[in-house]
Parts: structure tokens; sequence; C-alpha cells
């Protein structure tokens, strides 16, 4: 589903050059549920903005889906073609504040506000316990709340692959768990998710966890199957 080719991303500054991603080669197959940890500038959101084509490496290959190489396409095409197949799920939520919930789901893939689709959307959005909240703006709603809003969104087109980016740091345990476990739904539906997180709540539903340090992937643990334990591979 992703494959990294000896990706590096280099950030040019006054200070000099900062190497978030040094030369990364990285598979993670369509149906698997990978959580990626680190320290703070480890290049984790590095990572997971190249693989959602939102983030152009300084270096190397990287393909998804299959076979589209996402920085050869032009940005048109680049962006026609994560509207199709990539979900997004962010730490900050990324709402819209003056549109409704049931209106900032609606936005994902820019296809419009029409009736079937805002029905499609209010039925996602019951279905994650948002029920007598869909017209809510963001500022009336609850960090869980929001957070459902922004899973929504990413779900509205029935992506392939969601990228999630610490989707619950701003969250209380409660609502941490309901958000993964819709990332775990998602997943035992046949989707591929990459989420990034320092906590452990994911790891009942990970295949593996990919640690980073400096930019470089540092070590990978496996599972034998979801909601097994992890064990590290050599």
């Amino acid at each position: 589903m992703i494959r990294f080719e000896d990706v590096s991303k280099i950030y040019r500054g006054r200070r000099g050059e900062v190497k978030a991603l040094d030369e990364v080669s990285l598979e993670v197959s369509e149906g698997e549920f990978v959580v990626v940890r680190g320290p703070s500038g480890s290049g984790k959101t590095t990572l997971l903005l190249a693989a959602g084509g939102m983030l152009r490496p300084s270096r190397g290959r990287l393909v998804v889906g299959g076979d589209e190489e996402l920085y050869t396409m032009g940005p048109r095409e680049r962006t026609h073609f994560r509207a199709n197949n990539i979900g997004f799920v962010f730490q900050m939520f990324h709402l819209v504040p003056y549109l409704s919930a049931v209106e900032n789901v609606l936005l994902s893939g820019g296809a419009g506000f029409d009736r079937s689709r805002r029905a499609k959307a209010a039925a996602l959005l019951e279905r994650l316990g948002m029920s007598g909240r869909e017209y809510h703006k963001p500022g009336e709603l609850s960090a869980g709340e929001r957070q459902r809003t922004a899973i929504a969104r990413a779900l509205l087109g029935r992506p392939r692959l969601i990228l999630a980016d610490e989707p619950t740091g701003n969250l209380d345990p409660e609502n941490a768990r309901d958000v993964i476990g819709y990332l775990g739904e998602f997943h035992r539906d046949g989707g591929t998710v990459v989420v990034v997180t320092h906590g452990a709540e994911t790891d009942e539903y990970a295949d593996r966890v990919i640690y980073l340090r400096a930019g470089r992937i540092e070590k990978t643990e496996e599972s034998g199957s979801t909601g097994g334990s992890l064990h590290e591979t050599p």
C-alpha cells in the first residue's frame, strides 16, 4: 500500500540543514495497522505527510496504492489521488470554525454538499456517536466530538488508507479509546491505517510498531495477530 525507497527529507534554514528523514526504506502492506513512534523531532510527522502526498521528499521514491509514484504526479493529479484514496486525521482536528459538523464532514474530497452526500455524512456522524450534534459548529463541540467529526470526514470518501497524526493527543482516556476503536473498525473492514502516536492505546490493534530516531528506523516490533502481544523482531 505504501513503499518508501531510500526517502530523505532535508529542511534548510539559516542554521543549516536538518535531515528529518534519512534514507528511509519501508513497506506497509494493504490492510495493515502500523503505529509509528519516536521522540520529538524523530521525523514521524514528516514521514506521515510524505506518505500522504503533502510533503515532497528531497530524495528517494514514494509509491502508494501499488504503482502510483506520488511525486511524479502533477499537483492536480496528486490532489485527486489523495481525495479518492487517503483520509487524514490530525491532533488539532483542522475543522472550519464557521461550518457545522456535517458541513465539515462534507469537505472530504471537495465533492460538494448535495443531498445524497449530506445524508451519508449525517449517518456517519450518527454511527460515530454524534446524533443530535451534527449541526453544531466546532466551538460548540467537545474535543472528543471534534475528533469524531474529523474521523467522519476522513471516512466519508471510503478511502483505502487512513493516516493519523497523534489523533488522541488532545483527548481524555475515554475519548482516546473510542477514537482508536473507530480506526480499528476501519482496519477490520480491510482498510490500511498508519498512526503516529506516543500512547500505548493502539497496541491491541497494531500489526507493527515502527520506532524512528533522528530520521531513521531504529527498530520494528511485530504482532503475530491483531490484538496479540507485541514482540521485537531481529
